[in-house]
C-alpha cells in the first residue's frame, strides 16, 4: 500500500500550524480498506470566500488502538470575534472479532469531542461496549453520566464516516451505519448523489458526492445539510466539505497531506 504526500502550491506540508509527528509505517490492513493508516489531510476552512481557520482529519496507530482526530481552529484575526477550537477523537481496537465490520480497522470503542465555537461549548465522551451492548455517555459540562442500549454494530459519528469510506458507493443509491450520539441510536442513512470534477489546491480530483443524514454534532455545529465530495476511487479521500454553520456556510477544502 503506498503512501501519497502533496505540496498546497509551494507551502510545506511541516509548515501547518496544527501539524503533529507522522507514523512512519503503515499497518498490515486488508487491501480492500480504502484509507491508508497513518493519513493525514489539511484543510483551508473558508467563509464566503475569506479563509477562517485550518482543519485536520488524522488515522494513526497507536499502540493496540486506531485513532481518528478531527480538529478545526480559527485563524488569528478570526479568532479575536469568534474563536473556533473542536476537537474530536474515536479511539478503536484494532482486533475486529466476528468480522464486525467487514475490511475495516477495528471495533469503536471511546468517542471523545471538545468543541468551541464562539459561545458554543460541548464536552462530552461516550464509551460502547459491544459484548455488553451498552453505551456509556458522559457530559462533563453538565456533570451527566447516562447508560443506554445500543446494538453490537453501533458506531460514533466519526469512526463511521471513516467506514462509510470502505462502502461500495452507487449513485442514486443511499447507504446505512448505525450510530450511537446525543443519547440515541439511529440507523444514519449517507445518499450518493452524483459525480464532479473537483478543484483544490492539492489537485484536480474525480469526485462522488455523498450527503450524510445526521443528527450528531462534530467539527462546525452544523445548521443545515453536509456535502462531502470523496475521490472517486478506492482510497475515497475526502476533497471538499461544505456545511452551514450558525455564522453562514463553511467550507473545508483540501490543502494537502499523507494519503
Amino acid at each position: 500500500m503506498r503512501n501519497y504526500t502533496f505540496r498546497a502550491r509551494g507551502m510545506a506540508l511541516s509548515g501547518y500550524a496544527l501539524a503533529v509527528a507522522l507514523f512512519a509505517f503503515p499497518l498490515d490492513i486488508p487491501e480492500a480498506l480504502s484509507f491508508s493508516v497513518p493519513e493525514k489531510l489539511h484543510y483551508d476552512l473558508t467563509w464566503a470566500g475569506i479563509k477562517t481557520g485550518e482543519a485536520v482529519l488524522e488515522a494513526k496507530e497507536n499502540g493496540a488502538s486506531i485513532q481518528f482526530i478531527s480538529k478545526a481552529n480559527s485563524t488569528k484575526l478570526v479568532s479575536v470575534f469568534h474563536r473556533v477550537e473542536d476537537i474530536v477523537v474515536s479511539t478503536l481496537k484494532k482486533e475486529n472479532p466476528g468480522g464486525l465490520y467487514d475490511n475495516f480497522v477495528g471495533v469503536p470503542y471511546h468517542y471523545k469531542i471538545r468543541l468551541r465555537e464562539g459561545r458554543y461549548r460541548r464536552d462530552k465522551e461516550v464509551m460502547l461496549d459491544h459484548t455488553a451492548k451498552k453505551a456509556t455517555y458522559i457530559n462533563h459540562l453538565n456533570r451527566e453520566k447516562m447508560v443506554f442500549g445500543i446494538n453490537e454494530s453501533a458506531m460514533d459519528p466519526l469512526s463511521s464516516f471513516y467506514y462509510v469510506r470502505t462502502l461500495p458507493l452507487e449513485v442514486g443509491k443511499s447507504v446505512y451505519v448505525d450510530v450511537f450520539d446525543n443519547k440515541k441510536l439511529y440507523k444514519a442513512e449517507v445518499q450518493v448523489l452524483k459525480r464532479e470534477v473537483v478543484e483544490t489546491p492539492a489537485g484536480t480530483f474525480n469526485t462522488i458526492l455523498i450527503k450524510p443524514i445526521i443528527k450528531s454534532e462534530g467539527i462546525f455545529h452544523k445548521k443545515g445539510d453536509l456535502y462531502i465530495w470523496l475521490t472517486d476511487d478506492s482510497k475515497r479521500i475526502p476533497v471538499l466539505l461544505k456545511t452551514k454553520v450558525s455564522i453562514g456556510s463553511v467550507k473545508a477544502t483540501l490543502a494537502g497531506g499523507q494519503y
